[in-house]
């Protein structure tokens, strides 16, 4: 599956408002988006789509992830999505 890495910008990490927001934007698209820890490859990765997963991640700013998908669109916007202060 392509993916791309991202710097998570948001100045509290993924959490409730950032996830919310990237969420909904994954709800958009009928294809898989992924969010998964660069640097913990055991971890599972997260749906993007589910706000309680991408929080569950624990990804504090300046953290790097990796998201994924089958659609390039899909996959570019929610790593744009990431690489924002979703805060500010």
């Amino acid at each position: 599956m392509p993916s791309t890495n991202v710097i998570v910008g948001s100045a509290v990490g993924l959490h409730a408002r950032p996830a919310s927001i990237i969420a909904e934007a994954a709800s958009e698209y009928d294809d898989e988006i992924l969010i998964s820890l660069a640097d913990d490859p055991d971890e599972e990765p997260a749906d993007a789509s589910s706000s309680l997963l991408i929080m569950a991640l624990g990804a504090e700013k300046g953290r790097e992830v990796i998201v994924e998908s089958e659609n390039e669109e899909a996959m570019q916007k929610i790593a744009d999505l990431v690489a924002r202060d979703l805060d500010a």
